[in-house]
Order: structure tokens, then C-alpha cells, then sequence
């Protein structure tokens, strides 16, 4: 039985060594590329956009906020590396109308060149209990967080295609890896994206394009702050379990990965963890990473389970806690 436990392993490395050189991409080359970030004004992409210009690209800003895209463009513009890079800022809302994304894209072409890579980063969070949510949250995440980064994607990739060349990101997050207790919107929006990568890795690998889902856990950011005002208290203590990362640090694994054509980007162990135990029928870039998931899923996914123990609990407790208050109330 080893024997034969033994020789499907071998046969399995065989087969991915065979592979592989199908499988892994050229990294691509920033230094005088053209690097577009949605949600570049703040937080994770604006800290995206200043790593690729430490390498010398060039960038285009998109966000809605003129004056916060100004504030950024000066910070960004203290990292050149040579006296030709430029920082272009264009203010528009990407989740609104695609036609007009389409020709803000085209402008941006026309003065920096065809796009290398799209990093699409726009996106916001509310939290709160399925049914104290309005309606319109769910249509209003699902328009910011999925159909703003459908809308850029669209308008760069027909060029890619003609060019056999491009990086396209998604960031996504770890609440789109995992539903958690308050994020049945927010979750749903980010679950999305990874349906829509790889579908569309799928597609345009052939012309040399490659896509990256990124899913950062919280991150010190704007973004942040404002998701804590509506957090319920089960949400807040279930995020507390975890640390919070630094936007400079998920910037830097979220580029290197878009450069090496890595299909999944993460952060930390957590984030090993649930990119391991969801892969499903994602991609590999290296023979490495498809090991490491035959290998690690069922040790995974016993750990999981107790973290998914303990968020019961906490939910079950928050309950009690609401009970008794609500007693007491009454008795009072």
C-alpha cells in the first residue's frame, strides 16, 4: 500500500514538472510599464502605486476625490527613480457607467501608453446584520466592489490581448475566501471577483496575460475605519481574532505577486492557510504551490474547523448577552 501511495506521489511531481513550464509566467518587467490603480487615492492602492513606481513605472491614478488623488500624486511623486516617470490622476467613478470608464482608460493610453497592469482596487465595506441591511447596500457593493473592477478590466483588455502581454489584479479580501457573521453583503461582492478571475484567466492566458486575485485580511486603512462604524459586535470580535496588517506590506505582496503572474496573492499565515483550504479548481504558477496545497488541505481544514468552532461560539455568546440585557430591561 505505501508502495503504491509512493508511486502516485512520484507520478503526481512527474506530471507537474511536465506541466510547469506551461504553467509559469515571465515576470513582468515594471520599470517604464504602465501601471493603472482604481482606488489609488488611499489605503492599499495608493501604497500599490507607490511600489510600482520605486520600480520606475508609470502611473495612472483613478478615483472619485480630485483633491485626495492630488494629496497622492505629491506622495507618489517622491519616489521616482528617474526624472521621466509621471503620475497621471483622472477622477471618475468606476462602478457608474462603463462607457465612460472605457474613455478615461483611452486617455490615459494616449498619454502613457497601453496598459501592462490594471490593479483594480476600488472598493468599500459596510457591515451589519443581513436583515438590518438595506436593499440597496447589497446593490450598492455589489456595483462598487464587482462591476468596478468589471468596468476597467473590460477597457484594457482588448489591447492586452493584441499586445500578448498584461497583468490584470483583483483585490479582493479574506472576508471573500470566508462568510463571516455581518459581511453578507460586503462577502458576497468579493466572492464575486474570484468567480470573474478565473473565468477570465482561463481566457486570455493564451495571450499571454495573467490575472491575480489578492486577499489582504484588515488593513489599517481609510477603508477600514469606516467599515468599524457599522461592524456588529460579533464581526468586531470575530476581525479582533486576527492582527491587523500594514497597507505598505500588502501593497509590496500583492505587486511582487502581479509581477511573477501568481494567480493568488495572501498575506501571512492566516492567509496561507485559507488560500490553501479554497483553491478549488484555481490555478497553479509553479509546482511549488500545487504541492504545497495536496499536502497541506486536510491539516487545513482540521485547523479551520476550530476556527470556525470558536466563531460560533463568540456569535452564541453575543446572543446570550443580548438576551439577558434584554431581560434585565424589562425588569428594571
Amino acid at each position: 500500500m505505501l508502495l503504491l501511495v509512493a508511486a502516485f506521489f512520484v507520478a503526481f511531481v512527474l506530471l507537474l514538472y511536465m506541466v510547469s513550464p506551461l504553467i509559469s509566467p515571465k515576470p513582468l518587467a515594471l520599470p517604464g510599464a504602465h501601471v493603472v490603480v482604481t482606488g489609488g487615492s488611499s489605503g492599499i492602492g495608493k501604497c500599490i502605486a507607490i511600489e510600482c513606481y520605486k520600480q520606475g513605472a508609470f502611473i495612472t491614478l483613478v478615483a472619485r476625490n480630485e483633491d485626495k488623488l492630488l494629496q497622492a500624486k505629491k506622495e507618489i511623486e517622491k519616489q521616482s527613480v528617474n526624472d521621466k516617470q509621471v503620475v497621471l490622476c483622472i477622477s471618475v467613478d468606476v462602478s457608474q457607467d462603463y462607457n465612460q470608464v472605457e474613455n478615461v482608460i483611452k486617455q490615459a493610453q494616449e498619454k502613457l501608453g497601453p496598459v501592462d497592469m490594471l490593479v483594480n482596487c476600488a472598493g468599500m465595506s459596510l457591515a451589519g446584520k443581513f436583515e438590518e441591511l438595506e436593499v440597496s447596500t447589497f446593490e450598492r457593493l455589489m456595483s462598487i466592489n464587482y462591476l468596478g473592477s468589471v468596468y476597467p478590466s473590460r477597457a484594457v483588455i482588448t489591447t492586452m490581448k493584441e499586445r500578448r502581454v498584461g497583468r490584470i489584479v483583483f483585490v479582493s479580501s479574506q472576508a471573500g475566501q470566508l462568510g463571516l457573521f455581518g459581511f453578507t453583503a460586503y462577502s458576497s461582492s468579493k466572492f464575486a471577483l474570484r468567480g470573474l478571475a478565473e473565468a477570465l484567466q482561463m481566457e486570455v492566458k493564451p495571450y499571454n496575460i495573467y490575472v491575480t486575485v489578492a486577499y489582504p485580511p484588515d488593513t489599517d486603512t481609510p477603508g477600514l475605519a469606516e467599515e468599524n462604524k457599522t461592524k456588529p459586535l460579533e464581526t468586531r470580535l470575530i476581525s479582533e481574532t486576527t492582527s491587523v496588517c500594514k497597507p505598505e506590506q500588502v501593497a509590496k505582496q500583492i505587486v511582487k505577486d502581479a509581477i511573477q503572474g501568481n494567480f493568488n496573492s495572501s498575506i501571512g499565515s492566516d492567509g496561507y492557510m485559507l488560500s490553501s483550504l479554497t483553491c478549488g479548481m484555481a490555478p497553479v504558477t509553479s509546482i511549488t504551490e500545487g504541492l504545497q496545497q495536496v499536502v497541506t488541505m486536510g491539516l487545513f481544514r482540521t485547523i479551520a474547523l476550530f476556527y470556525l468552532g470558536s466563531f460560533d461560539s463568540i456569535v452564541r455568546r453575543c446572543m446570550m448577552q443580548r438576551a439577558k440585557s434584554e431581560v434585565a430591561d424589562k425588569t428594571a
